[in-house]
């Protein structure tokens, strides 16, 4: 009784470590996004160091453009 309860155990354990594994395409999918919320990250710290009101409205524009994007490739994974 206790092999066949080790056995059962064990394929439990095994059938959730399965279910945590990414695909390729998933990790390319939080690859992607990662790489947009540091773009974002980027041109936020830029538009706090902006000359004027203006490039840093656009800067800002262009940084929430950016986590749209990166919110966007999250929902289709």
């Amino acid at each position: 009784m206790k092999k066949f309860a080790l056995v059962l155990v064990a394929a439990g354990l095994m059938s959730v470590a399965a279910c945590s594994k990414q695909t390729p395409a998933e990790n390319a999918a939080d690859n992607a996004a990662a790489a947009l919320e540091n773009q974002a990250d980027a041109l936020d710290n830029a538009a706090d160091h902006a000359s004027n009101e203006a490039v840093e409205s656009s800067l800002e524009n262009a940084a929430d453009a950016a986590e749209n994007a990166a919110d966007a490739v999250e929902d289709k994974k």
